[in-house]
């Protein structure tokens, strides 16, 4: 067993909820390594921007920091890593994001969703770490319009490649877990917003065209529903289950399996805010806390999308006795005030 002076590893850690994680670990006390790439997919000034802003955490924290940039399908740079630090708890949030990018660009997922997910899992291994806790999404749902989602649903059916590669991870992280009785814990996201968030996805995007008196794009005619999820409550999430490793769940039935449970060390976890939001609802909040109305393109459907997202968060509640709890209008006033002051708009 190791001790807490081993760190906590998170990858992607200058990343949306990696940042906003790593942050939290370094407010306990806890000395955290964090590996990123850096890549381009999206302006990198803004990685940078959270690594400063974890540099700064540290400096008022207990905790203790080390940053490598690298990507995890990088074998041999990310051993290195292991061996020189010897975590205790692995968080895997490295990821190629993006479900409409997925399809232009495939490979991208391959390498490091898939390459880089069975690097963190060999490493894993052979290091004996405690606890491995990744990032899964919502996306593995994919067609389901059974609503509120729930982990004991089949998820047999995706409808883009991102969403593949996470339902990838998960049966990629059960093996690992049924073979060599490494704790592991998934965690479907549902679409996290906030302060420090994603510029491909919607909240930045419409907030820059309502301010800039731009058209803004709204698929499906606006006929979307989708269980917006502020960052502070992923983050805590997160946290929470990096302290409770996954363990057996003693009742499985081998004969009637239960897909969130195993009878190795396996859990899979929503984590969402259980109040889903018409499309056209959150833009409308979005105009209410900018001051500013809306162009509206509506457009129709497109690719790899899905219709409606909405979870079910009792198991998680009952696992780590937390619930996101951050309302939609508070979400959005605090990412509003953070979007104004960081881009000066």
């Amino acid at each position: 067993m190791r001790s807490n002076l081993n760190p906590i590893l998170v990858t992607g850690a200058a990343g949306f909820i990696g940042a906003a994680l790593v942050q939290r670990l370094l407010r306990k006390g806890e000395q955290v390594v964090g590996i990123d790439n850096l890549n381009t997919y999206y302006d990198s000034s803004l990685k940078h921007a959270r690594l400063n802003e974890i540099r700064e955490v540290q400096d008022s924290a207990n905790g203790k920091w080390n940053f490598y940039q690298l990507g995890i399908e990088d074998q041999e740079a990310l051993k290195k890593v292991f061996d020189k630090h010897s975590p205790r708890i692995v968080v895997n949030l490295a990821a190629q994001a993006g479900v409409r990018y997925s399809i232009e660009n495939p490979y991208e997922y391959v390498q490091s969703n898939l390459i880089g997910f069975f690097n963190i899992l060999e490493l894993c291994r052979y290091q004996g770490i405690e606890n491995l806790i990744y990032a899964s999404s919502s996306s593995v749902y994919g067609g389901n319009r059974n609503l509120p989602f729930s982990e004991s649903q089949a998820v047999n059916h995706p409808v883009s490649f991102y969403a593949a590669t996470k339902k990838s991870n998960e049966l990629m992280a059960h093996t690992y877990s049924h073979l060599y009785k490494i704790p592991a814990t998934g965690l479907r996201f549902f679409t996290v917003y906030g302060p420090w968030g994603r510029p491909d996805m919607a909240p930045m995007i419409f907030a820059r065209a309502i301010l800039k008196g731009e058209p803004i794009r709204i698929f499906n005619y606006g006929e979307m529903l989708r269980d917006f999820t502020y960052i502070d409550d992923i983050a805590e999430a997160v946290l929470r289950c990096c302290f409770k490793p996954a363990k057996v769940n003693p009742l499985f039935d081998p004969l009637q399996p239960d897909p969130a449970t195993s009878s190795s060390p396996h859990r899979i976890f929503n984590i969402g805010n259980s109040q889903p939001v018409q499309l056209l609802q959150f833009v409308q909040l979005l105009e209410d806390s900018l001051g500013q109305k809306a162009i509206k393109d509506l457009m129709p459907m497109q690719p790899g999308d899905v219709i409606a997202t909405a979870a079910d968060t009792k198991r998680l509640e009952d696992w780590v006795d937390f619930r996101p709890k951050t309302s939609i209008k508070e979400g959005i006033a605090s990412f509003t005030r953070w979007f104004r002051d960081y881009y000066k708009l």
